[in-house]
């Protein structure tokens, strides 16, 4: 199965020949170093522990020569403590197991290198701290199992316990979780809907971008599937469901097809892709890259079995002003461009 790139990791563990018999959660607490005990057994219970690919209970007593597939959040990666900041949150829904919130574009998701504050993270932790949650505040970056990009905008659901982290892990595991996002892109499709498949890896002439390679031992396998909403021409709105969650897939499978995402100045957006440079069009697209200064890619929808109460959960967030305008522009020049060419 394949992993949320970012957020999840999956390690193996063949149990040694000699190994006499025992509970697995023991014998697990004594090999992944901090993680307590309760959250081994949620992970057991929902099924992100298994042994031999099978789901089992945490009294269960392993063999010799079993292995041991495990999937968790990765760590933060910074021992740094996280500083509450009073950052606006947009929480769209609530309760005492998770919530779900709408992140601007601009925001960052969690601490790095070159930005240890500012982020949501800060942001959760002021919440948690105001509201005296701060039991909340999980470990494992802070109940996060996805991110969207800095400059992407839409939904996000955090975890606020143990329990409620391990079931929407299993989901993302899984590939149960729905994620729908629009993006506007250049030019227009042959076809109004389709599949993209391509081995997403570091790009090996810059570090900073990641690329589509054909040799699928340098890259892990992505699928994109995409439905064009509206065609302009010159760009096209489009909805991209994802199938696996690797680090910028909707963005690297456009330009993979030659479509980049408008105004992704990483992936080489922020330029004219389609129709002729001439003064009047080329003045066009860089006003509008004013009206949308970042990627148009916006997470519009996000569906998931609640870990807790199994309730179907459903949440949608329109096209933020940005987006809106810049689709609204395109429409008008459409409309107009005998007059301008």
């Amino acid at each position: 199965m394949q992993l949320n790139e970012d957020l999840l990791e999956e390690r193996f563990i063949k149990v040694d020949p000699n190994q006499s018999p025992v509970r697995l959660d023991k014998f697990l607490m004594d090999r992944i170093e901090k993680v307590s005990r309760n959250k081994i057994q949620n992970a057991i219970r929902f099924g992100t522990i298994r042994v031999n690919s099978k789901e089992v209970k945490p009294n269960f007593k392993i063999r010799p020569g079993q292995e041991i597939s495990i999937v968790l959040p990765k760590p933060l990666g910074s021992d740094q403590a996280v500083l509450p900041e009073n950052i606006p949150i947009d929480i769209r829904y609530e309760d005492d197991y998770l919530m779900i919130i709408h992140k601007p574009p601009g925001l960052v998701v969690h601490p790095g290198i070159g930005n240890y504050t500012g982020t949501l993270i800060n942001a959760l932790a002021y919440y948690y701290e105001q509201s005296n949650q701060e039991e909340a505040f999980i470990s494992e970056r802070a109940g996060l199992v996805h991110r969207i990009d800095k400059n992407t905008s839409g939904l996000m659901v955090v975890a606020k316990t143990d329990e409620a982290l391990t079931g929407l892990a299993k989901q993302f595991f899984n590939h149960s979780i729905e994620r729908k996002y629009e993006a506007i892109v250049w030019g227009n499709f042959d076809e109004p809907s389709g599949t993209i498949t391509g081995n997403i890896g570091r790009n090996p002439h810059n570090r900073l971008q990641m690329f589509v390679h054909e040799d699928e031992t340098k890259g892990k396998h992505a699928v994109t599937h995409y439905k064009v909403l509206e065609d302009l021409y010159y760009v096209s709105l489009v909805e991209c469901q994802l199938e696996t969650g690797r680090t910028h897939q909707i963005r690297v499978h456009m330009r993979y097809t030659g479509h980049h995402v408008f105004n992704d100045d990483r992936y080489g957006g922020d330029r004219v892709r389609k129709g002729t440079v001439f003064s009047k069009y080329k003045s066009f697209v860089e006003n509008t890259f004013k009206v949308i200064p970042r990627h148009a890619l916006h997470a519009k929808s996000l569906g998931f079995i609640h870990p807790i109460t199994k309730e179907k959960m459903h949440f949608e967030a329109p096209q933020p002003d940005d987006f809106r305008e810049c689709l609204e522009r395109w429409r008008h020049y459409v409309k107009t461009r005998k007059e301008l060419v």
